[in-house]
């Protein structure tokens, strides 16, 4: 590769993925996790009085849990100081829930998102788009006709303001209360942010919705919280990115997903993640499936110091389907623990995992899963395979499967492997006219076919173009 070629691509790097906009905020809490700022965040959003017991209630339960730490292998969590975050900051900005229109953002918002392409994906026709900057949506927008129909499209703010019976049926109650965990107790406590759809029965959303979130502030956290309902004979396909610039001190993303599918209602849920080296990305995730429903998970994860993120569904109805798709990339410093949660708690249940992962430079990936099929849930099926790559002799990936199965009447899978670029691909590719670094570029690309296929044109190109730049500088 020519020099010329080097730096466009470094220019190009640091044009998309490092860089940072002065911080202009209208109103932020101070550091730390107290009840004076849940109730600071719940008064500056003016929210009813539920959502600000539910905020108390999370609250007290994340101050009795202890941090996870007993997991063998997991990230290493001792940095996360939860009185050096700054729990919310809400950006500058005139409309509070998010400008109809481009134009009335202010101009360093617009910058920012204008450099991850976020017009650009709106003019190729998607959807919907959403946009996150800090805290808080401040773009928001959907097709007319998809309104016509009677989707909903919004941030979780003023879905609590518009539509209260269907957040509060849903919010945190059957799919992730913050008794899950901690850092969902956490998130119960602060979120601020994020996605609310909603896909009436009998209709299809054939074009992707889109969101993104950016962190631009120093030592932050982000807690945005996603929920989408798809009812009876639906279908939508919800796409989510994320990014922040890198600093010194360490910022925090933990975000909260809960999907409703609902009897033959098909759902699938794409994320590209590209966190600086010095965020620590501990999300929850979780669909609950009727009868005859699909979930899909597509996610690649790029960046971040350390992340923790196990995508889990609940097969509750008869005939309900699961399909995992995941790529963790990890480089020095860097600690990628991923993985797929599945339970099958009725016959006739199906499941997929597949997962793929990456590292170099002494980076750390691991896949931890689970499958749990209940007794009763005969018939039902479930395929596990893992794939891991490594460059170099520094770099380590495990594979954690834990499998509980109490049912007899079901078909049952598993395959892993582990290993390093051969010589002999390289050499091959080396004779077919490529120099070294495109061969293993090239390798790399096949090896993650299988999940930039799920994805549009668009993100999947993104996808590997993220993979090339962690790859630059290491290879050879």
């Amino acid at each position: 590769m020519s020099s010329d070629q080097d730096q466009l691509k470094e220019t190009d790097t640091e044009a998309r993925f490092e860089f940072k906009k002065e911080e202009k905020s209208a109103f932020e809490t101070d550091k730390g996790l107290t009840e004076e700022t849940v109730r600071l965040i719940s008064e500056d959003k003016d929210e009813p009085e539920w959502m600000l017991e539910r905020r108390l209630r999370a609250l007290a339960q994340f101050q009795e849990m202890p941090m996870p730490t007993d997991w063998p292998g997991q990230p290493d969590l001792s940095e996360v100081d939860l009185n050096e975050i700054v729990p919310y900051i809400r950006p500058d900005i005139e409309t509070r829930g998010g400008a109809e229109n481009w134009e009335d953002l202010p101009e360093e918002i617009q910058d920012t998102f204008d450099k991850l392409g976020i017009p650009e994906a709106e003019k190729n026709a998607l959807s919907g788009v959403g946009a996150q900057y800090e805290s808080e949506i401040v773009y928001q927008n959907m097709q007319e006709r998809w309104e016509e129909k009677g989707v909903i499209f919004m941030d979780m703010d003023k879905a609590v303001q518009e539509h209260p019976d269907l957040v509060k049926e849903h919010f945190m109650t059957k799919c992730v209360p913050p008794s899950d965990n901690k850092f969902a107790a956490l998130h119960g406590a602060i979120w601020s942010g994020g996605s609310f759809v909603y896909v009436p029965e009998d209709t299809t959303v054939d074009m992707p919705v889109q969101a993104y979130f950016r962190m631009n502030s120093e030592g932050m956290g982000q807690f945005e919280h996603t929920l989408i309902v798809a009812e009876e004979n639906s279908e939508v396909h919800y796409i989510e990115g994320c990014s922040a610039p890198k600093y010194s001190a360490f910022n925090l993303h933990s975000g909260c997903v809960e999907v409703f599918v609902r009897d033959n209602a098909h759902v699938q849920y794409s994320t590209v993640q590209n966190w600086s080296k010095n965020t620590y990305n501990l999300n929850t995730k979780r669909a609950i499936v009727e009868e005859e429903g699909t979930m899909e998970w597509v996610s690649g994860s790029m960046g971040s110091k350390a992340t923790m993120l196990y995508p889990a569904t609940i097969l509750k109805g008869p005939g309900a389907t699961d399909n995992h798709i995941t790529i963790a990339f990890a480089g020095e410093g860097q600690n990628i623990d991923t993985g797929a949660k599945v339970y099958h708690n009725a016959p006739d249940t199906k499941s997929t995992i597949e997962s793929k992962s990456i590292s170099k430079d002494g980076g750390r990936t691991n896949y931890r899963g689970l499958v749990h099929i209940s007794d009763g849930a005969e018939n039902s099926s479930t395929s596990v395979e893992c794939d891991a790559l490594m460059f170099d002799n520094e770099s380590t990936s495990d594979t954690m499967p834990y499998m509980e199965i109490q049912e007899n009447k079901v078909d049952v899978a598993h395959e892993a492997t582990v290993g390093k670029i051969g010589d002999e691909d390289v050499f091959y590719l080396q004779s077919r006219g490529l120099d070294d670094d495109d061969a293993k570029q090239m390798i790399v690309a096949g090896f993650i076919e299988p999940i930039t296929e799920e994805l549009p044109i668009e993100y999947a190109v993104e996808l590997n173009r993220l993979i090339e730049l962690e790859m630059e500088g290491s290879l050879g």
